[in-house]
């Protein structure tokens, strides 16, 4: 699989589908296959890139040093690195940060942004919340600390079928890639040292935010009035949690093609 040599790490990456590009930003604890449930909508209008970020996924070492700046500049390498000039990009979660972080690094070389389920207001709760997941998989043999990360990120509706969840707790656990407990406790402890202030202040492109009306991490109020003050159109999707994109995967890839200018397939 491609991997692209930086200075303090090989970045992993996948190419897949065929149209202009468009760069997908994983969060907390997550790798390119996260996307996975959009991947149908979006492979046939878009060439879509899908890195594994610092800490997580097939891109070594696992304890590289995570900041807010190199993870977007990471980024922006990657696309150097593909000879891609100018591209569209998407963050879910801490990626959303890293995707704004990219806008303002490079705003003559990102047409469009979209920030899925992130907040950029400083979050003592969400830094306590990761850690203590991180330390429970630390400590934990059995399958406990999946169930409450699911618990954090996942709608209501899906815990209703047991079946459903008992499966995706099997999928995750066999997942070959997942990611170690070092690396999650490394990740954690990043994401409460992480400069929110170096954020641009407005972006200069089109930006779109969607946020979770039941999200438990993130409170899409004050959330979306910080977006919206950075020059994003806020919507917030009734039904979802935090993995929105895995909620509602159909509702969220159709605002995604529709803000970047596509239509469906």
């Amino acid at each position: 699989m491609p991997h692209l040599a930086l200075r303090d790490l090989s970045l992993h990456y996948q190419v897949v589908g065929d149209g202009p590009p468009l760069m997908l930003v994983p969060g907390m604890f997550s790798d390119g296959a996260s996307w996975a449930p959009l991947m149908a909508h979006l492979k046939p209008r878009f060439t879509v890139i899908l890195p594994d970020p610092r800490g997580a996924g097939r891109s070594l070492p696992l304890d590289a040093p995570i900041a807010l700046d190199t993870l977007a500049v990471d980024m922006l390498s990657l696309a150097n690195h593909l000879g891609i000039g100018r591209l569209a990009v998407a963050g879910h979660s801490l990626g959303g940060l890293v995707a704004l972080m990219m806008a303002g690094l490079a705003p003559d070389r990102i047409t469009a942004v979209a920030a899925l389920a992130c907040s950029p207001l400083p979050s003592a709760r969400l830094a306590e919340v990761f850690r203590s997941l991180a330390e429970l998989r630390v400590s934990c043999t059995g399958d406990l600390w999946l169930r409450q990360l699911m618990g954090w990120l996942m709608h209501d509706d899906f815990f209703a079928d047991r079946q459903a969840v008992e499966f995706s707790i099997a999928a995750g656990l066999a997942y070959p890639h997942l990611q170690p407990a070092a690396a999650m406790r490394h990740q954690a402890r990043a994401l409460g040292r992480l400069e929110l202030a170096a954020l641009p202040g407005r972006i200069e492109m089109p930006g779109l935010a969607l946020l979770a009306e039941e999200d438990a991490l993130i409170a899409p109020g004050p959330a979306g009035a910080a977006l919206a003050a950075k020059g994003l159109q806020v919507e917030v999707l009734p039904g979802c949690a935090h993995s929105l994109h895995w909620d509602a995967p159909q509702r969220v890839a159709s605002r995604l093609l529709a803000h970047f200018g596509a239509t469906p397939a």
